[in-house]
């Protein structure tokens, strides 16, 4: 994909990541070359990040504490510039459920970090990569969000996107949008404004799915019959 825009790069590695989707999902004895393959999809989503997404943070091995919310509200938070997924993703998840008011710095260099700011996903910032999780899923943990069934599975797409791991269904096609928004959206905030409410979408398609599982695994309650009064005896 050398040579092409990010944008026809991303639609192009997401063509791919569907047909090997589909392709997998009919594979009902699946051996060593589909995990070569799934490994190789890894590495060319690693790939695409590098060069689009370039200064990606190193995750660093410490205890992740448990902050109070309302410690963190109306406060000013700051990342990298020219957001991807988990930057994009972790100021929605910051301003939807973490601090309604946050302002953003976008940071064109680190260096540049206003004092007062919070920054989030690079590298010495108060969030950001711990051990195997992305910010976002370091901001879940944070914050004690990390039982939300929804923000959860999104969790699991974002730390696909950004690191690789276990694929899901949905990553290629948020990829590929999230790309296309980016190439027209030249400013953050506009940005971010244009891609909650798909964020807010698929958070309540999750919830919802998830509500929905759960409902079908409860045992159906089998109605009692009331026992009829014994009959006098004449």
């Amino acid at each position: 994909m050398a040579g092409l825009s990010e944008l026809e790069a991303r639609r192009q590695f997401a063509a791919i990541a569907r047909d090997v989707t589909a392709l997998q999902a009919v594979d009902f004895f699946p051996g060593k070359s589909s995990k070569q393959l799934q490994d190789l999809l890894v590495d060319a989503q690693s790939a695409l990040n590098a060069q689009f997404s370039p200064n990606e943070p190193q995750a660093v091995h410490r205890k992740i504490p448990r902050r109070d919310v309302r410690d963190f509200q109306g406060k000013l938070w700051a990342t990298r510039e020219r957001m991807w997924i988990d930057r994009v993703c972790s100021a929605w998840l910051i301003r939807r459920f973490i601090d309604k008011q946050a302002k953003f710095v976008w940071l064109k260099h680190i260096k540049d970090q206003p004092k007062r700011a919070l920054g989030f996903d690079f590298d010495g910032a108060e969030f950001s990569h711990v051990d195997s999780k992305v910010t976002f899923e370091v901001l879940l943990a944070s914050f004690s969000l990390d039982t939300d069934i929804g923000l959860s599975r999104l969790g699991s797409l974002v730390h696909f996107l950004d690191v690789g791991g276990i694929p899901v269904a949905e990553a290629a096609g948020l990829a590929a949008i999230v790309s296309g928004i980016r190439t027209l959206q030249v400013d953050d905030d506009a940005l971010l404004k244009h891609v909650s409410p798909m964020l807010d979408g698929l958070y309540q398609s999750y919830t919802t799915s998830e509500r929905q599982e759960c409902a079908k695994s409860q045992p159906t309650a089998t109605p009692r019959v009331a026992k009829s009064a014994p009959r006098e005896r004449r």
